[in-house]
């Protein structure tokens, strides 16, 4: 089948959450490590302190499953927001300690604080960002829409080290190890050192529009799906792939991946369960019977339960065994939100500009928020509260208005 040709997005339009897997503008200048040239340092030092009810990562773990170590009130009340100026937040933020991770569609990357929403630094970054970034060991890692990979210590907002790949980063980052991955725009799966940004190995594949995906991992093995329309499993000690499917689209979502299994939709509208130990085929596969849009959100695995969201406005909960139907909500707008499953309940955003949390056990709608303006971005769920921005500008976080006791707060 052929692959759909889909209207490049700039940066300065942001109109969707990632851009399409068409020509990428690949610049002319080697991938290599870039000294760094500013510093935006906070003007006090906040200690970037993490534990395991963090949400590091783009969608919480290495494995990215959506679920969430924390069960949200249910009754979220907003506690506040962030509006830094005339700009958007497509990417999701990411929570470890009592500091938030975002960055917006214009020029700038922040640490936000959790408890009150005030910024702690910001930093400059070329074009904005539509990644969400990756913390560990008190080091925040980002690629932003220039194609450049950065370094920054988490407390001060000093950039450590910054890669520069040939185009843009919509990839959010993974570890292994001592080492950070994520793709390039320019086809590109990148391993680098995470001490000094030192490539390791890299991977690249021949695709309009390269790789948008986020790599997640299984074991010693990384898989991630690009614009080429296959997915790839990569071993992530030799940087060598073990085994490719042909999923017959491009695809913008990030596999889920469960038991040696990766669940994860494409551009054509397909949803697929692919084992890593038989890529001959998919297990199983499922497509909307009324509609065939496409899936540029990541899922959520929770046994029974896949829970998918796609450009139809649906959210559907798959049975993980068979990929049957279970249940749907159809919300107001697209949902390219990646959803999070935080106790019984899954939330998401809405290009309708409602964030939502529906029953696992069937369904229905449990609690819903009207902020007017388009969320693409996925939530970030820790330490009893979720925070989510919008295309608005804004950055949101609800939760109890109590302080939560496992937010560590800094000196």
């Amino acid at each position: 089948m052929q692959r759909p040709r889909l209207r490049a997005i700039t940066v300065t339009m942001l109109l969707t959450v990632a851009t399409s897997c068409t020509d990428a503008a690949v610049k002319n200048f080697p991938a290599a490590p870039v000294k760094p040239t500013t510093n935006t340092a906070a003007e006090t030092t906040r200690p970037i302190v993490s534990d395991a009810t963090d949400w590091p990562l783009f969608r919480g773990d290495p494995a990215g499953t959506g679920v969430a170590r924390c069960v949200l009130p249910d009754n979220l009340e907003l506690l506040w927001k962030f509006t830094p100026g005339d700009t958007v937040f497509e990417a999701g933020a990411t929570i470890v300690g009592d500091t938030a991770f975002v960055g917006d569609g214009d020029r700038a990357f922040y640490a936000v604080s959790l408890a009150d929403g005030k910024k702690i630094w910001s930093a400059p970054v070329e074009q904005g960002v539509l990644a969400s970034a990756a913390v560990r060991d008190g080091r925040v890692f980002i690629g932003d829409s220039s194609g450049m990979f950065h370094c920054f210590d988490g407390a001060t907002g000093k950039e450590l080290w910054k890669y520069a790949t040939r185009a843009e980063i919509n990839s959010s980052a993974n570890f292994y190890e001592d080492t950070v991955l994520f793709g390039s725009q320019d086809g590109t799966l990148y391993r680098l050192r995470t001490s000094d940004g030192k490539l390791v190995w890299k991977f690249t594949i021949t695709a309009d529009g390269g790789i948008q995906s986020s790599p997640t991992l299984a074991g010693t093995c990384v898989f991630f799906s690009g614009c080429d329309g296959r997915l790839h499993v990569i071993d992530l000690a030799s940087g060598k792939e073990t085994g490719n499917l042909d999923i017959g689209n491009p695809t913008l979502s990030s596999p889920a991946v469960a038991d040696d299994i990766a669940y994860f939709g494409t551009e054509g509208g397909n949803f697929f369960a692919v084992s890593r130990t038989d890529l001959t085929a998919e297990l199983w596969k499922y497509r909307n019977p009324r509609s065939g849009a496409a899936y540029r959100s990541s899922a959520a695995v929770i046994d029974p339960l896949v829970i998918i969201a796609g450009r139809n406005k649906m959210v559907q909960g798959l049975r993980r065994r068979d990929g049957k139907s279970q249940w749907s909500y159809t919300t107001g707008g697209r949902v390219d939100s990646s959803p999070v499953v935080s106790g019984s309940r899954v939330y998401f955003g809405s290009t309708d500009g409602r964030l939502y949390a529906l029953k696992l056990a069937d369904g229905k709608l449990a609690w819903k928020y009207d902020a007017g303006g388009s969320f693409v971005a996925a939530p970030a769920v820790a330490h009893d509260r979720l925070v989510i921005g919008n295309e608005n500008g804004t950055l949101y976080c609800f939760g109890a208005k109590t302080t939560p006791a496992d937010i560590r707060p800094g000196p």
